[in-house]
């Protein structure tokens, strides 16, 4: 019968964390579906909850919890505005001008968008990664 080891051992440390297991796993590139469609969607649907005319928690499952929690702010604070302001939620159709990939490793890519609508034009950089056999979007910023 083999002796057990003591807690903290270097055998036991290096073995495998046993919640390693449930952490979300990187997904390669080529499992996964077009970046490129992806990015539109997930930008248009973006757009959508800045304007009022879609729900935040439509994008949670395409999003980290960090970023979900940064769109609902700022969606919050955009309803807001619109409120004082007396403003019904423009039901604008935003249009992708274009879009530029970037992949500094396997399963993550970097992008930017521009996207117009009849008022405004906006640029968005997003960082999307294949986690769990799908893109997510784990950084986002609309400028």
């Amino acid at each position: 019968m083999p002796a057990s080891l003591p807690r903290g051992s270097a055998t036991t440390s290096a073995a495998v964390r046993p919640d390693a297991f449930f952490a979300p796993q990187r997904t390669s590139s080529e499992r996964l579906p077009s970046a490129e469609v992806f990015t539109r969607n997930v930008v248009r649907g973006v757009l959508e909850v800045f304007a009022g005319v879609r729900e935040a928690e439509q994008l949670a499952r395409w999003t980290t919890e960090e970023v979900y929690r940064a769109v609902v702010v700022r969606a919050g604070l955009a309803a807001r505005a619109r409120s004082a302001r007396r403003m019904p939620a423009p039901r604008d159709v935003h249009e992708i001008r274009s879009v530029h990939l970037s992949s500094p490793t396997d399963g993550v890519v970097e992008a930017t968008v521009i996207a117009s609508a009849r008022t405004r034009t906006r640029a968005v950089a997003l960082r999307i990664e294949g986690l769990d056999g799908r893109w997510r979007v784990t950084a986002l910023a609309l400028l």
